[in-house]
């Protein structure tokens, strides 16, 4: 590594001495700070966890004397903006209290193949999993849809989302270890004969309430959308039916030829796709519609462009993705890992609020150098429970580094989120991370060896030729070897990119390979941020407000509980300049904020996809981001957001709007509290209704009337 000389960020004019409010020492007290069993704290203060996650991370290397360089450089970019995702915070070093835990956020599932015995084994997976502290996803559509006959059986089947509702279960059943509630992801096929069944699912009380749930949006089915076009529901026909039926492939109303995730069983053409029964056929825009309605109502399911995604794989050439990570950010193949980290972009901000506000771009570079490696070193102490997420992660040693604070290092800059000048910003910070990431990955990998899989011998197929057809231009033929570090620098879309701005690079990470095959992705960093970056805004996202309050988890509380929240911006400001400002202030021009100052639901939908596009191009997973819209935005111009993210080439999009009828969301303004009244139902049968944030004695506790409403009618009351 060419980094040395490693002095402390000048912030003498910065934000590094804002107080951390309340709220950020309470849930790094509740969720990072490593304690004994007898509740002792081991962890005395921030930077004492920051000294133990450095030293567990630097032990990996190879001699004392590395061990110790790198223990030191490690704290320093922990001290200096790198955050680790949560279960490297809370795990890392603490294997003394808590051994059966692991280092890695999420994962998802082996694919689940469609009979009970492979369901069954999967929730068996799955609780091994949660129990570890980590979060699943998984993709249900390769279960057959509901009233398909099963001929072991005699019988018909119940369907996918009857088996889902057993994970939900399983999930909220199982103690997740180090203090995380589980966390899952179910993903479902857009073409799927169940899939109007999955948009509704979650308009039931109480159903799949440990899910997130998103669709897997083929490009197919948005050129239908936009063509008003039929769209066709099927399922794979197994070998075995076809035969016995005298089926006819080639008929083009019984049958479809599609790509799917496993082959066993199945009829297979030259191009590796696969024979599905043709179900029923559907407009296009009419599912569409069910879809957009939906999400405007429950936020759900969200949108992962799948065809998107396989084709900007770093891995195209050995993966077939069709699941994520519970938030989105990371899709993965099966038995995949999510390992995170962000940098908080605050700290690199020099002279906030001011006319000479500027980014300080080479501390910037050194924290990320620096980061990779600590990321890349979480490998070897993943502590992941089975055996073949294991393997998963050691052949290919992927990870994703994002940052954090963007909305709010805009703010300090002086910048509108969504303006010309952040979407510059914004590709430039994402850029640099990758470029240096990297250039970190090809000196790691001449001092520690590439990526297992890249060193792999793989043959070219019929199917990579489709997807490649510069392959055949170089003069690669079907049955030729060729490295998977060549199949990963030169084929891969995103490292072509790569190479329009650095071609020596990519062009020796060909000769020599990657020490990961992944490096970039931004999460969601709700409790990260707002514990270790003082509330600096999530991930990518501008701030949801500059004063709101979070619903958050107690046990033994029996509903939600209240906690106040500032953004770290106004925290910076009445620090650094004025302490007298008020968000949102109407009155007192001194206790105005600048301009400059906006929050989620100011932001534009347009703007917000922008700002994830102008990342995306960069990042070679994928992004978490929510576009915030108002309760009362029209549904028309709600349903344009999704088409015009597809149309900016992202691979996914979700928004929120809130909406009180349908549920309670972790975030909450005062304002749309006292807009909403919720009614309640007396033993005596008569009624009273309240506004959302009076307070009201039940039970022996006093609750908020909306996070009341919501336990109650979420039928998770008193179970925490």
């Amino acid at each position: 590594m060419k980094i040395a000389h490693l002095q402390p960020v000048d912030r003498s004019t910065a934000t590094a001495d804002v107080p951390l409010q309340p709220a950020s020492w309470d849930i790094w007290d509740k969720k990072y700070r490593l304690k004994a069993k007898d509740g002792r704290t081991i962890d005395e203060t921030i930077d004492g966890t920051h000294q133990r996650v450095a030293r567990a991370l630097a032990e990996v290397e190879a001699t004392p004397e590395l061990r110790e360089l790198w223990h030191e450089r490690f704290l320093w970019a922990l001290r200096h903006g790198a955050i680790p995702a949560g279960r490297i915070i809370s795990n890392a070093g603490a294997w003394e209290h808590k051994p059966a835990t692991s280092t890695i956020n999420c994962t998802v599932s082996g694919t689940i193949l469609d009979s009970m015995d492979d369901i069954l084994r999967k929730v068996h997976e799955a609780g091994l999993t949660l129990k570890a502290g980590c979060g699943i996803g998984y993709e249900f559509s390769t279960l057959r849809p509901r009233g398909a006959y099963v001929s072991g059986a005699g019988a018909y089947t119940s369907g996918p989302l009857s088996f889902m509702d057993i994970y939900d279960k399983m999930c909220f059943t199982v103690s997740s270890a180090g203090g995380r509630r589980g966390a899952q992801m179910g993903t479902f096929h857009i073409g799927h004969p169940d899939v109007l069944e999955f948009i509704r699912a979650k308009r039931e009380s109480g159903r799949l309430r440990q899910f997130n749930l998103s669709l897997l949006i083929t490009r197919e089915f948005m050129e239908a959308v936009k063509h008003d076009a039929d769209w066709r529901l099927a399922f794979p026909l197994l070998a075995k039916e076809a035969e016995q039926d005298q089926v006819d492939l080639n008929d083009p109303d019984r049958i479809l030829w599609r790509e799917w995730p496993t082959h066993q069983g199945l009829i297979v053409n030259d191009s590796g796709q696969v024979a599905c029964k043709i179900y029923r056929k559907i407009r296009a825009r009419r599912l569409w519609d069910l879809i957009m309605a939906s999400t405007y109502d429950y936020a759900e399911p969200g949108f992962i462009i799948i065809d998107e995604a396989n084709d900007m794989n770093n891995n195209w050439f050995c993966e077939n993705i069709r699941a994520s990570n519970p938030c989105g950010e990371q899709l993965l193949p099966p038995y995949g890992s999510c390992l995170l980290g962000s940098v908080n972009l605050t700290p690199f901000v020099q002279n906030p609020f001011t006319e000479k506000a500027r980014f300080d771009w080479e501390a910037y570079r050194k924290v990320v150098a620096i980061f990779t490696r600590m990321l890349d070193n979480v490998v070897e102490i993943n502590g992941l429970p089975l055996e073949p997420q294991r393997r998963e992660i050691l052949g290919k040693r992927r990870h994703g580094m994002g940052y954090l604070g963007l909305g709010s290092t805009l703010t300090l800059l002086g910048m509108k989120y969504g303006s010309p000048e952040s979407l510059v910003f914004t590709e430039e910070v994402t850029r640099e991370m990758a470029l240096t990431g990297w250039r970190v990955a090809l000196e790691l990998a001449r001092e520690k060896g590439p990526a297992p899989i890249l060193e792999q011998a793989f043959a070219v197929t019929a199917e990579m030729l489709r997807k490649r057809p510069e392959l055949a231009r170089d003069g690669y033929r079907e049955g030729d070897s060729v490295k998977g570090k060549v199949l990963h620098a030169r084929y891969s879309r995103y490292m072509q990119r790569i190479a329009e701005t650095d071609p020596q690079l990519v062009e020796d990470l060909a000769q020599v390979g990657a020490r990961f095959t992944h490096h970039t992705s931004i999460a969601p960093t709700g409790t990260i941020a707002l514990s270790l970056a003082n509330n600096a805004s999530n991930g990518i996202e501008p701030s949801f407000a500059h004063h709101y309050f979070r619903n958050v988890i107690r046990p033994g509380k029996k509903s939600k509980e209240k906690v106040d929240v500032f953004s770290f911006e106004l925290l910076a400001y009445r620090h650094l300049i004025n302490p007298q400002a008020i968000p949102d202030a109407e009155t007192a021009e001194e206790q105005r904020l600048p301009e400059y100052f906006i929050t989620a639901d100011a932001v534009t939908p347009r703007q917000h996809v922008d700002i994830q596009a102008a990342a995306q191009k960069w990042v070679d997973s994928s992004i978490s981001k929510t576009a915030n819209v108002p309760t009362d935005f029209p549904y028309e111009d709600f349903k344009e957001i999704y088409l015009y993210a597809y149309e900016q080439g992202l691979k996914g999009c979700t928004t929120f709007r809130f909406n009180p009828e349908a549920f309670q969301g972790v975030l909450v303004k005062e304002q749309d509290l006292a807009n909403t009244r919720y009614r309640f139902v007396l033993e005596d049968g008569s009624e009273i209704e309240v506004k959302g944030n009076e307070e009201i004695e039940y039970d022996g506790e006093t609750h908020t009337a909306a996070n009341l409403f919501d336990a109650l009618k979420e039928g998770y009351y008193g179970k925490w």
